[in-house]
């Protein structure tokens, strides 16, 4: 009874490129897998930052809102212009350090595993002989 196709060895030129064609499409594989999972956690870490940047902007609000009018109707008699001006300048340093903090934040690089892995697939074909 002759062998079937599939299980027959391959040889020769044809079997060496067969071979390396299946080890490359395993290899891409694998590396747009990882970029999968790097998407779903990079999504998800992003959702989740979003939420906070939200919450934290409207509890926010409301509490600069009543310091705010603590403050101006506390100095309004004395100094109205100086409580004012004191308010804007205190929301200015505000608005700055969550600039900050969000460019921090978003500094850090996405896909950096999987463009890793890239990293060194292309150097161990450039070692190869």
């Amino acid at each position: 009874m002759p062998e079937p196709a599939a299980e027959r060895p391959v040889a020769g030129l044809a079997g060496a490129l067969s071979g390396i064609a299946a080890t490359v499409v395993a290899l891409l594989r694998t590396r747009l897998e990882l970029a999968t999972v790097e998407f779903e956690e990079e999504r998800e870490r992003i959702q989740a930052m979003l939420v906070l940047i939200i919450l934290a902007t409207v509890f926010g609000c409301f509490a600069l809102v009543a310091l705010s009018a603590l403050v101006v109707v506390w100095l309004w008699d004395r100094y109205p212009l100086a409580a004012i001006a004191g308010v804007a300048i205190f929301y200015a340093l505000i608005a700055a350090g969550a600039v900050f903090g969000l460019k921090q934040r978003a500094q850090g690089r996405p896909f950096a595993a999987t463009l890793s892995e890239l990293e060194r697939d292309a150097e161990a074909l450039r070692r190869k002989p």
